[in-house]
């Protein structure tokens, strides 16, 4: 059997995706979830092969939700919102169903997961959400041991490279994502943020100074008192989106 959850916080929408799939007995519904609190809860249980996700939902959103899985299943989107197709198959998703759909498109999303099944493991990427389509990240989710925290990007003082981590640093402490600076990079809106070292992406609205370190090199201070280093790029880069 081919375990499957579906994730939507419409009742209704969760019903038609159940009738469509009673016609393939292969697939069994192991659980059914109205928000990705309670979804990733049942796909840390289940470990199931496929799952049926919507993108808006209470809490936190579809992608959000995958962020936080270590190793995301095979996903088929289904979403009222067609702005989220592109980003959605930058996670390498199956499908990308746009509500309201026909049982022939249904069919199709699941012809195509089955002609890739056993292969879930590269079907979706941990980087997923982030950057893409030009849209700039509000909040990041992090998860610490067995809770989830929500940290607002404006409350970020910084950002810190660490081996195939982040470091976001705030002024209630610090945690650890799984993403690389790019990634993190892009999604930022660089009238808020920049890379001012390839270890380092910092607020500007906590901005105080910069001072000489080394040759070529700087420091920039921040309102808490931390002092980060600037490389030559990362100068001319700070000089002109300050207006120096």
């Amino acid at each position: 059997m081919i375990k499957t959850i579906i994730i939507d916080d419409e009742p209704l929408a969760i019903g038609i995706i159940q009738e469509f799939l009673a016609a393939f007995p292969q697939f069994e519904v192991v659980e059914t979830c109205q928000d990705g609190f309670q979804g990733l809860k049942a796909i840390n249980q289940h470990k199931p092969d496929l799952i049926f996700l919507d993108v808006q939902m209470p809490k936190i959103t579809g992608f959000e939700m995958l962020e936080l899985l270590d190793e995301p299943p095979a996903v088929i989107f289904t979403t009222a919102f067609d702005q989220y197709a592109l980003k959605a198959f930058d996670t390498k998703a199956m499908d990308y169903l746009l509500k309201p759909f026909s049982e022939a498109r249904f069919r199709q999303a699941i012809g195509r997961f089955l002609e890739s099944h056993g292969k879930a493991t590269e079907v979706v990427k941990t980087e997923s959400e982030l950057g893409h389509l030009g849209e700039k990240s509000t909040r990041l989710v992090v998860r610490i041991k067995n809770d989830i925290k929500i940290i607002p990007v404006p409350e970020v003082v910084y950002f810190e490279a660490e081996d195939d981590y982040v470091v976001i640093h705030t002024s209630d402490g610090k945690y650890l994502k799984k993403m690389t600076m790019k990634t993190l990079e892009e999604s930022l809106d660089p009238a808020k943020f920049t890379r001012v070292h390839r270890s380092f992406i910092i607020n500007l609205n906590g901005v105080t100074g910069i001072e000489p370190y080394e040759r070529d090199t700087y420091l920039v201070k921040l309102r808490a008192g931390e002092r980060i280093p600037v490389s030559k790029t990362g100068y001319a880069r700070l000089r002109q989106v300050l207006g120096l």
